[in-house]
């Protein structure tokens, strides 16, 4: 990269920050750390978690993305940086924009700018497609605060990346699973929720974290200003048949099948939320572009 020879030795190599390192984002650091001889920072607004992200090989930096003033050490400090912070879930219905990344690009653009940034965001952006295949040039449509705050960030970043010559790529992400990550579809089993009878059903689709951190890192140094990237895998499976096939898998009851109508009355707003939307994604620049192999092409091979 031109002019780092004239830096300090620690600012000679890459510098990736990671910002909303949960577990896609530890898992993406591991992913980082075995393939790249990059230097790997991490925002956190929790100091308790200092240690944690150390002993994972990341750069702690703690800021708060709520806290403007809390990111100015952000300025000019990393050369490629990955944004899986989720809009804010607190604020009222109507205000569907998101602060978090208006703070976090202002932070970065008071110095040198990254050379590249990469958001994860969401399928939601789509809204209902009535079970329809759908690809990335689809126009988006949300249908829920949460949505329209993802494309509002989108909007945000891809207008940021075209200003300022930052090669910005939004990753879509639909639901992520894996074994040993918290909150996947056995808990949701052992819990006794419900799904919709067959002739309400909808679509679903899924992507194994492993394969997502690995679709996040490889994106850090893909070549492709303003494009969006589906990183979904083959499953082509309605909701209700999904979780038969954990349920049959882990040797648990299936899941109870409702109506829709009076689901409202058992199921969370935003369990109701999923509910309400049908697609399925094509992945094909994900396979083509990014050049990535899925491991864990469906969710049998994801949950063996």
């Amino acid at each position: 990269m031109a002019g780092l020879g004239a830096l300090p030795s620690r600012f000679r190599r890459e510098r990736v920050l990671i910002v909303g390192c949960g577990d896609v984002g530890m898992r993406t650091g591991q992913v980082l750390g075995r393939g790249r001889r990059a230097r790997l920072l991490a925002l956190t607004s929790s100091p308790q978690r200092v240690a944690e992200l150390r002993a994972n090989g990341l750069v702690p930096l703690v800021g708060d993305l709520d806290d403007p003033a809390s990111l100015r050490r952000l300025s000019g400090l990393a050369t490629r940086v990955l944004h899986l912070a989720p809009p804010p879930t607190d604020q009222p219905a109507r205000w569907t924009l998101d602060g978090r990344t208006r703070h976090l690009t202002r932070a970065l653009a008071t110095r040198s700018r990254p050379l590249k940034l990469v958001y994860g965001s969401t399928t939601g952006v789509y809204g209902d497609c009535s079970g329809d295949w759908v690809d990335e040039t689809r126009s988006v449509q949300p249908a829920t605060p949460r949505a329209m705050r993802r494309v509002d960030a989108e909007s945000q970043l891809r207008w940021w990346g075209r200003a300022l010559g930052v090669d910005v790529s939004v990753l879509r992400i639909p639901g992520i699973y894996a074994p040993d990550r918290s909150g996947g579809p056995r808990e949701r089993l052992l819990r006794g929720t419900p799904v919709l009878r067959q002739e309400d059903d909808v679509y679903t689709n899924h992507i194994h974290a492993d394969d997502l951190a690995r679709a996040c890192a490889k994106a850090l140094w893909w070549r492709a200003p303003q494009r969006v990237l589906h990183v979904s895998d083959d499953t082509d499976l309605k909701m209700g048949d999904y979780f038969d096939w954990v349920a049959d898998h882990y040797g648990l009851p299936r899941p109870e099948r409702i109506p829709r109508a009076g689901a409202e009355q058992r199921l969370s707003l935003m369990v109701l939320s999923f509910m309400n939307e049908s697609r399925r994604l094509h992945n094909e620049r994900l396979k083509r572009e990014l050049k990535l192999t899925l491991r864990f092409p469906t969710i049998r091979e994801g949950l063996a």
